[in-house]
């Protein structure tokens, strides 16, 4: 079971994807959003349960149908993957049952040592890959992550290559925002970052985002350049995954995309501001030269947040020291 948000379901995948790949003979069905269900098509022996938060599933009746629901399945055995309120209750349903049953460790009290701004704990801490691992090793499954396990490129529909052409050599990736505005790289150099990408006539350079705001942002940051194309509102979300796992690579903030396009196998260079990949939530596969993070010396209370949300006064141009060279060298 893991709800939201959509990185964090998204890094459930590859965990996924290696359990099933290793253990055949054991079914998987995982509990999450309706919006989420593309995530996880094509990966054998695993059913896609929708939760139902508006209606059926809604309030703490909605959980116990939930349960009753589930029950039906016959299910063995109970991984919370997401370890909130809702998802701790139908862990206890499920142990009250004589079923066995295991949560993820968030590590909150580490995360806090690592974003407080006095005596600062600045180490790597567990992967979320890895604290997925752990509560499958609970439940008595060992799941080796080494042995990376992708889906196959989809070919593209004409849809699609009629909105992206097919005179590129280069797809590259860029998904400019994020959900907080202290882990958005300033959209002046965002603009300098795709004028000189835009200079290469091999190169397309594909434009994500959602919502009119971002919309229109992004069709700011590719005028007037033919390679530069922005598919944000323009195909639908299983389309937009087809698309992704074609890249060559993602240009990405520590959000969704970064997760998304990771699951599906793309290089995925990450920008990190207020937050830092050393909280354990660099997408999966990456080597660490693919973070470039915001200069420490200069801002040392980096990272001051886990999922950037908290301001702090002064540090609103940390990501300015991530320069456009950097990017471009990475890329």
């Amino acid at each position: 079971m893991r709800l939201s948000a959509m990185g964090d379901v998204a890094m459930t995948v590859p965990v996924l994807r290696a359990f099933v790949n290793q253990y055949p003979e054991v079914k998987i069905t995982v509990i999450s959003r309706p919006f989420f269900k593309p995530f996880f098509e094509g990966i054998p022996n695993l059913s896609f349960f929708a939760f139902d938060e508006k209606e059926r599933h809604k309030g703490f009746l909605g959980l116990l149908r939930l349960f009753q629901d589930l029950k039906g399945l016959e299910i063995d055995a109970f991984a919370d993957l997401h370890n909130v309120l809702r998802s701790k209750i139908i862990q206890n349903l499920f142990a009250l049952s004589g079923k066995k049953t295991a949560s993820v460790d968030k590590g909150r009290e580490e995360k806090k040592a690592l974003t407080q701004a006095e005596n600062k704990v600045f180490q790597q801490l567990p992967t979320m890959f890895e604290r997925h691992v752990k509560v499958f090793e609970q439940l008595g499954f060992n799941v080796n992550l080494s042995h990376v396990v992708f889906p196959e490129k989809v070919v593209l529909s004409l849809e699609i290559s009629t909105i992206i052409g097919t005179n590129h050599q280069k797809l590259i990736g860029i998904a400019p925002f994020a959900q907080y505005d202290s882990k958005v790289y300033p959209l002046d150099l965002m603009q300098e970052v795709i004028d000189q990408l835009a200079l290469d006539s091999t190169q397309t350079i594909l434009l994500f985002g959602g919502g009119k705001k971002e919309i229109e942002l992004l069709n700011s940051l590719a005028a007037n350049k033919d390679n530069v194309i922005v598919v944000a509102g323009k195909i639908k979300f299983q389309q937009e995954l087809q698309l992704i796992s074609n890249l060559d690579v993602m240009l990405s903030m520590d959000s969704g995309n970064a997760h998304i396009a990771a699951m599906l196998g793309v290089k995925v260079i990450t920008l990190w501001g207020a937050t830092h990949p050393y909280s354990g939530f660099s997408p999966f596969n990456q080597p660490m030269e693919n973070a470039l993070v915001s200069d420490r010396n200069g801002f040392p209370k980096l990272p001051t947040s886990v999922y950037g949300n908290k301001k702090v006064a002064g540090y609103e141009d940390a990501m300015r020291t991530i320069t456009v060279d950097t990017i471009l060298k990475a890329l």
